[in-house]
């Protein structure tokens, strides 16, 4: 099996070596998965690698694939799930949409006044504050003079070299959302820190990004009941 002779972190680091991006992974039957993007002979490199592998490693069979981009900034050692993720859309004193992340069993949680956005081009302003517990996901409903609903859900991947939670307590974290309405890679970059931190939530530039769309707009009702942030509570 290859996680036995360090296959995986040879791969990585190989691969960062070469300047190609993506992310490689142990699956449990002792196979290892990479995707891999960038120059057409770095990632062709990183497939020899993958083929000759580190010493004492048995390469019995290499496949490949053409996958979409997934706009990782670096390589990085990849799980399939960091965990839960989840959008609540809130009608409170000001309007906003609030992004939780788990990390280490709790939902890390971001203000976003004006929604995500599946446009690159565009940076939204994201107000770090308290965290949530898991069982708040999937809450909807009336919460005291405001409404609020699930306005997206899934599961998520972290990306980048640093290790979750340093990734944010230095003030950069890339990761890949799988949602019903957001999908491929993200970041959040702090700009303001203090007691309530700012940051930018931003779009990369993968085969899910879409230029001059407003999904907020365009499916603006819960994935949980269907029914708009004005329907419910009524």
């Amino acid at each position: 099996m290859v996680q036995g002779v360090g296959f995986r972190d040879a791969a990585a680091r190989r691969a960062r070596e070469l300047g190609a991006k993506g992310w490689v992974r142990n699956e449990q039957d002792g196979t290892l998965v990479a995707h891999a993007e960038g120059p057409e002979d770095a990632v062709r490199a990183v497939v020899h690698f993958l083929h000759d592998g580190p010493p004492l490693a048995r390469v019995t069979e290499v496949t490949t694939d053409g996958v979409a981009v997934e706009g990782h900034e670096q390589f990085a050692i990849r799980g399939v799930s960091a965990g839960a993720f989840v959008v609540q859309e809130h009608a409170a004193t000001a309007h906003h949409f609030d992004l939780r992340l788990e990390v280490d069993g709790v939902m890390r949680s971001w203000a976003v006044p004006k929604g995500p956005s599946m446009d690159p081009a565009v940076k939204r302003l994201a107000v770090e504050v308290e965290d949530h517990g898991r069982t708040h996901n999937k809450f909807e409903g009336a919460l005291g003079d405001g409404r609020v609903i699930v306005w997206d859900r899934g599961t998520y991947e972290q990306g980048g070299r640093v290790a979750w939670p340093e990734a944010l307590t230095r003030g950069h974290a890339v990761f890949v959302l799988h949602g019903e309405k957001l999908h491929g890679g993200f970041a959040l970059q702090r700009t303001r820190p203090g007691a309530k931190p700012q940051w930018l939530l931003i779009k990369r530039r993968d085969d899910y990004a879409q230029p001059g769309s407003d999904i907020v707009a365009e499916r603006p009702d819960s994935v949980l009941s269907g029914r708009s942030l004005q329907e419910t509570g009524k």
